[in-house]
């Protein structure tokens, strides 16, 4: 993976030295986090009551796009699987579109990234069979078609497996005692005064996979391209997010495969590394921490302090932290 349009980091002992001192300043920074308002949500940021979350894990391969529903999600987070492609898991909350997808199968990763949820409801098409116990285990809700085939149905337009979609206030109905929507550690204000730089366009690579990020001010969204082309819903929505993150983590082998013996990569969203937010057509460096699986992810500034999102839809790209560009 090759990530573009960021300052270079020195390699994986600078960013975890970076990570360790901006760590100890936040110890002095807590008292000052007065947590997410009430009546806003904690993922958008934007007025919203409290609701249940449901995550769907959706296909981003050629056959797959354009994607149905995806321009609805609160957050959109973008991982690494089978062969370098990608596949997004979208957290839907404050607002339900009628349908979403294609839906595919979950993986792995997705079960450490969706504690920080409480207990989320899971929509997705199968499972590895060795991943099933992993699955049943885990503090969730899953919805796969066999729990609830009333909150599935097939398109006519696309082959199999592209064509599988979700109703989401069905799917929330076979979970309801899914968690509503909490705080996982995002903040939302001003941007910050200094620091930061102009960034009109930026580019994440995966070896099969790119992502593109344009600045629109008239929108104010940052207007979302795969592989080149303007990324739309099926109904010609254009894909955007108010902030986008790119988190450097740690991607390595999983101990799954798919059918034709492609090991599936496992990204680990626990820990602390290197961040770039961007927001308002700037990008500004940051450091992440996560201390354990149940916990949010925080974004701290050069000072410490929380690194404030703009309000709206938030995009997290994982980036493989061993495979920065180049000094």
């Amino acid at each position: 993976m090759r990530v573009t349009g960021v300052e270079a980091g020195k390699g994986t002992r600078a960013l975890v030295a970076l990570a360790a001192a901006l760590l100890l300043a936040l110890a002095g920074c807590q008292a000052e986090d007065e947590g997410v308002p009430q009546g806003r949500s904690p993922f958008t940021g934007l007025p919203a009551e409290p609701r249940p979350v449901l995550a769907v894990k959706i296909d981003n391969a050629a056959p797959a796009r354009p994607q149905t529903g995806l321009d609805r999600a609160d957050i959109v987070y973008v991982e690494q699987v089978e062969a370098g492609l990608s596949r997004m898991l979208a957290i839907f909350s404050a607002e339900l579109p009628p349908a979403v997808g294609p839906v595919r199968s979950a993986r792995e990763t997705d079960l450490d990234l969706l504690r920080q949820f409480g207990t989320p409801a899971l929509a997705y098409s199968g499972v590895q069979r060795k991943l099933q116990p992993a699955i049943d285990a885990a503090p969730l809700y899953p919805v796969p078609p066999g729990r609830a085939p009333e909150a599935y149905y097939r398109g006519r337009d696309r082959a199999a497996p592209y064509n599988l979609y979700v109703r989401p206030a069905a799917a929330l109905r076979a979970a309801p005692k899914a968690s509503e929507a909490a705080d996982i550690g995002f903040r939302f204000g001003a941007a910050p005064k200094g620091g930061g730089r102009a960034e009109p366009e930026h580019t994440v690579r995966y070896p099969s996979a790119r992502f593109g990020f344009t600045w629109s001010a008239e929108r104010r969204r940052w207007l979302v391209s795969f592989d080149g082309r303007a990324a739309t819903t099926t109904d010609g929505h254009r894909l955007g997010a108010a902030t986008v993150v790119v988190q450097y983590v740690r991607v390595h082998p999983s101990r799954y495969h798919d059918r034709l013996g492609s090991v599936s990569p496992l990204t680990e969203t626990t820990g602390a590394g290197r961040a770039s937010v961007l927001r308002d057509g700037r990008s500004y460096e940051a450091v992440w921490e996560r201390r354990t699986a149940r916990d949010g992810t925080e974004f701290l500034d050069p000072d410490g302090k929380r690194l404030a999102f703009a309000t709206g839809p938030v995009w997290v790209v994982y980036a493989d932290a061993d495979d920065q560009p180049p000094a």
